[in-house]
């Protein structure tokens, strides 16, 4: 469904991403892992070809159409859908009115009643009242409820991948609980794809992952099921068999 093949990424002239390679399947769960300035937050940036960094070499395909130089607002309508870990706030600018006509875009028209209730009906499920529809995009919102608010997006866009980059930030044990709830059932009604970034124990046991990966200086590591988890958390990114094939020497 979902691959990066070799890719390079820089910023200016620094080089943040270097042969990094991820394949992602229809309703997989991915965990991203690393420590700080590994490149994570990079990764989701360069797929939906952000303008403050350069693929400089590689390839990104989905669906097996090359996206790697599709602008954003394209990658966007073809599916992929991304969620950071600090949502912007545009005032002056209701949730409605993106959603709907993000959805036009898309599919030329809109029903009104059907949007508003479907709007209602995924606000129940997120805990959320049902005025954040009306509210301007994240404006004035907890950490919490803006993490909420994205999900909402997602539930009404219906993306096949979601990027999720620290989710948990900002969240209760009970909003954890809550957000993990909606996104399994949503990748079970939808059969959709996550690449999620955390270290967050408790939001990776509920999402129940079928891939993990560790991440350093700029590309993948290590590569393993549930199981690489725990060897993490229990030994930190400096485990066995991790070494980057040419820094032997450092």
């Amino acid at each position: 469904m979902f691959e990066i093949k070799d890719l390079q990424v820089n910023t200016g002239d620094k080089e943040i991403l270097k042969n990094f390679s991820l394949t992602i399947g229809e309703g997989e769960t991915h965990i991203l892992m690393g420590p700080n300035g590994a490149g994570k937050s990079t990764v989701c940036k360069s797929i939906l070809h952000h303008p403050s960094y350069q693929i400089k070499k590689g390839s990104i395909s989905f669906f097996n159409e090359d996206i790697t130089e599709m602008p954003t607002h394209e990658i966007a309508k073809k599916g992929i859908y991304y969620i950071n870990q600090n949502p912007t706030s545009l005032e002056g600018v209701t949730n409605a009115e993106v959603l709907r006509t993000a959805l036009i875009e898309r599919e030329s028209k809109v029903d009104v009643f059907a949007f508003h209730k479907e709007c209602k009906e995924i606000c129940e499920k997120l805990d959320i009242p049902t005025s954040f529809v009306t509210r301007d995009v994240n404006s004035g919102m907890s950490g919490g409820e803006k993490k909420k608010n994205e999900l909402l997006g997602m539930w009404i866009l219906k993306p096949k991948l979601i990027l999720l980059d620290e989710i948990d930030s900002g969240l209760d044990v009970d909003a954890i609980k809550t957000v993990a709830k909606n996104l399994l059932e949503y990748q079970e009604k939808y059969h959709a794809s996550f690449l999620v970034i955390t270290h967050q124990q408790n939001l990776i046991e509920l999402l129940k992952p079928t891939h993990v990966h560790m991440m350093k200086k700029g590309t993948i590591v290590k590569n393993g099921d549930a199981s690489l988890i725990t060897e993490i958390l229990q030994n930190g990114f400096t485990t066995a068999n991790d070494m980057i094939p040419g820094d032997e020497n450092e």
